[in-house]
Parts: C-alpha cells; sequence; structure tokens
C-alpha cells in the first residue's frame, strides 16, 4: 500500500514534539502540506526546521497559538483557513492523586483535552463536508477505556474525546469525510521519557528498568511489553487519514499494544 496524500493540507495539533510531531512526519513523507501547531513561535520553528531538513521539498508551515483557548484556536483558524485533514492531538498530563486534584485542573484539562478538538473540528467540518472529503482524527488513549486512578482528569477527558469523536461522526454519514478516534497506549513521547527519567533518577535506576517495571506494575495486561514509539502510533494516524481509509468512520482504533483486554 502506497499513501499518497499530495495536494492534501493537514493541520496537527500539538505537533512540536512527541506523537504530534510523528504525525507530522508521517504526512509530510506521504505528501501532505502540513500545518505545525504549537504554543510558543520557539517550538514551532524548531519544529519546522527539522521537518525542512528531512523533507526538503515537503510544505510545511507552523502556527504558534494556544489551542487550549478559543482565541488560540481563533488565532490558527485566521492563519489556516481550510484543512483536508485535522489530526486534534494537543493534550496535557499529570499524574496525581484524586484527592489532591482541584477544580481548576479538572477545567484545565477538560479545556486543553476536549474543548480544543470541538473547536478546530467545529472549524474545519463545514469545508470538509462542501467538499465530500476530509478526515479528523481525535487522539485519545487507552486511558479513555482503562481510567487510571494515578490520573483520573486525564482519564476523562480521553473518555470524553471518544464521545465527541462518534458524536461528530454521526454529521458525515453518507459523505467523503471520516471521522475517528486513535488510542495509543503508554507511548515514549519526550514528555513521557521526561517522566520516566525523573522517577528513575528519584528511585537510584536505569530508566530503561523503571519503564519496565512501569509496564509490568501498572499495565500488566500490555501484550507489547513495552512503551511504544510514537512512529508506531503515527503510523495508524497516517493510514487513518489516507484515502485508503474510507470505509473507516465513528470508529476507536487502539494502537495500546493490548492493553486493552475486552473487544470493541
Amino acid at each position: 500500500m502506497r499513501i499518497d496524500l499530495t495536494g492534501k493540507t493537514a493541520i496537527v495539533t500539538g505537533s512540536t514534539s512527541g506523537i504530534g510531531f510523528a504525525i507530522v512526519r508521517g504526512l509530510a513523507q506521504a505528501g501532505a502540506r502540513v500545518v505545525v501547531s504549537g504554543r510558543t513561535q520557539r517550538r514551532v520553528d524548531e519544529a519546522l526546521g527539522k521537518l525542512r531538513a528531512e523533507f526538503p521539498d515537503a510544505e510545511v508551515f507552523g502556527v504558534a497559538a494556544d489551542l487550549g483557548t478559543a482565541e488560540g484556536v481563533e488565532t490558527l483558524v485566521a492563519a489556516q483557513p481550510r484543512a483536508d485533514i485535522l489530526v486534534n492531538n494537543l493534550g496535557v498530563f499529570e499524574p496525581k492523586p484524586f484527592l489532591e486534584i482541584p477544580d481548576a485542573d479538572w477545567l484545565r484539562f477538560f479545556e486543553v483535552n476536549v474543548l480544543s478538538g470541538v473547536r478546530t473540528a467545529r472549524a474545519y467540518l463545514p469545508q470538509m463536508l462542501a467538499a465530500n472529503w476530509g478526515r479528523i482524527v481525535f487522539i485519545s488513549s487507552e486511558s479513555g477505556l482503562n481510567t487510571p486512578k494515578e490520573m483520573v482528569h486525564y482519564g476523562m477527558t480521553k473518555t470524553a474525546q471518544l464521545a465527541v469523536s462518534r458524536g461528530v461522526a454521526e454529521e458525515t454519514a453518507g459523505t467523503g469525510v471520516t471521522v475517528n478516534a486513535v488510542l495509543p497506549g503508554p507511548t515514549r513521547s519526550e514528555g513521557v521519557s521526561d517522566f520516566f527519567g525523573k522517577m528513575a533518577a528519584d528511585a537510584g535506576v536505569p530508566q530503561p528498568e523503571m519503564e519496565a517495571r512501569f509496564v509490568r506494575e501498572h499495565r500488566p495486561t500490555s501484550l507489547l511489553g513495552r512503551l511504544a514509539e510514537v512512529e508506531e502510533v503515527a503510523n495508524m494516524v497516517v493510514y487513518v487519514c489516507s484515502p485508503q481509509a474510507s470505509a473507516t468512520n465513528g470508529a476507536a482504533l487502539r494502537v495500546d499494544g493490548g492493553v486493552v483486554k475486552f473487544i470493541a
């Protein structure tokens, strides 16, 4: 299978690093015109520099805006008013016991992880429907099905993304537009790697040992038995964005390494 996205414009939110950056790499490699999004111009410029060095013929652009706010989404839409592909990857996470999570954290996680995708989908879906072609992908998580006790507020937002993606998909019935969710499991992004690095340093053990211990103790159902790499998640996303995925709509696609045991 050869995925060709030549002529398609793709916006990936939260894409200056981690899974988001791996997705823009994959989309650029497939020929898409890619828009990188990040909160600061410095991070956006750094990501664009890496992309242009690796794919000198690719069309890559960037927008610096805080998409966790309505104003930030307005900035993005004003700068890039058209999109054929929208990947809602922006998200924050933080381990914290339930009894220590204040209202402000619940609201912030919902605003960033859920409403950012609601607002961007609301902005770009009408033009996709008018063109009778488009792809919207929400990056959820296995935590949306298995709520982690160490991050209940995060799990809540990932479950909400599944509801939003399925609900929005209903708007596309009978068209060439699809809306899906992709559910990664524990993945070695920069943020996750830094998190395990700190845990390893505090415990006085090598980071690979700390990562293996986490999977063994906190995700014991994993069939992969390790953290996924960001490219492994991006591969699924690029496929879902492709013309070949035209019959995949309203789906929750797991790239969780088998963490979730029940069939869905």
